[in-house]
């Protein structure tokens, strides 16, 4: 065999080892890294792990102490499409921490410490199929509109959280979900979530572990299935007249009334005013034929 025929094995080898140990040396500290992933589960992270390759597309973060996404650091990752940052410390402000990650399909942020969701929290993920915010018990509210802009979401759980209320508009108007998390909540079955006690009857959506999403208030309510109290709903909340009820009845029985008194009022005094008239008519016709 030719040199030349033996240095091209040579060179491709030297190559791929180059590769690897490019592919090593860019793995961020006490991480694994395969092809377009990067795994750092377990590893008692306080930060953002730095050098992560700018190509990955899975990155796992579960189960460390981060408390802080940079919102910069992650848009050098254009091309993630899942990322799993369960079992951390993240909390308070997330929004506009995910603008550059437009393309992620799988977002898992459940066991952690969110407060809020507001509609600039998920709003740039067009393409998320998959969010889980479940197990965070001081997230007290969740926006209106807050999945707006998510509409290929078709996975959403939020169970085992601090939520008490959540606007029917916010799940309702998903065309593609399929899947929806609500046991262990602290649900207020009061008249304000009648709505969606009864689009959650006569919606398609599967609700898994469906004996555990009950009413936590009112005391009359407390750990009774969502779904068995939408008739007791629609009794107390459709015929039971509240202390403002009265207050505005009343009032509107004061206007009925004063309006009635001052129309009879008038019609009175149009009438004396038009006897009035007629008589003194009747008196110059008389006087004239005198």
């Amino acid at each position: 065999m030719s040199p030349s025929g033996r240095s091209q094995p040579l060179s491709l080898m030297f190559l791929l080892g180059m590769g690897m140990a490019s592919e090593r040396i860019n793995c961020p500290s006490r991480c694994s890294c395969q092809y377009l992933e990067v795994n750092c589960t377990g590893q008692q992270l306080q930060e953002f792990p730095v050098d992560i390759p700018l190509d990955t597309r899975q990155l796992i973060l579960a189960s460390n102490n981060v408390s802080y996404l940079p919102a910069v650091e992650l848009s050098f990752l254009a091309d993630l499409v899942y990322l799993d940052c369960s079992k951390n410390l993240l909390g308070d402000d997330l929004d506009f921490t995910f603008i550059g990650v437009v393309k992620l399909v799988y977002l898992d942020l459940s066991f952690n410490n969110l407060t809020q969701v507001t509609f600039s929290t998920f709003s740039h993920l067009l393409s998320l199929v998959v969010l889980k915010i479940s197990d965070n018990p001081n997230l007290a509210a969740i926006e209106k509109d807050a999945f707006a802009n998510n509409t290929w979401l078709r996975h959403l759980d939020v169970s085992r959280t601090g939520l008490t209320f959540l606007d029917t508009s916010t799940v309702r108007d998903l065309p593609n979900l399929r899947f929806l998390g609500l046991s262990d909540n602290l649900w207020h079955c009061n008249c304000s979530f009648l709505d969606f006690v009864t689009w959650m009857t006569e919606s398609n959506i599967n609700f898994p572990d469906a004996d555990n999403i009950t009413c936590y208030n009112p005391e009359g309510l407390r750990a009774l299935r969502i779904p068995a109290v939408e008739a007791q709903l629609h009794f107390s909340c459709l015929t039971q007249l509240y202390k403002q009820d009265y207050v505005f009845l009343c009032l509107v029985g004061f206007c009925i009334f004063l309006a009635g008194t001052m129309t009879a009022w008038l019609s009175g005094i149009c009438a004396v005013i038009y006897e009035v008239y007629v008589s003194k008519g009747e008196e110059e016709d008389e006087d004239e034929e005198d």
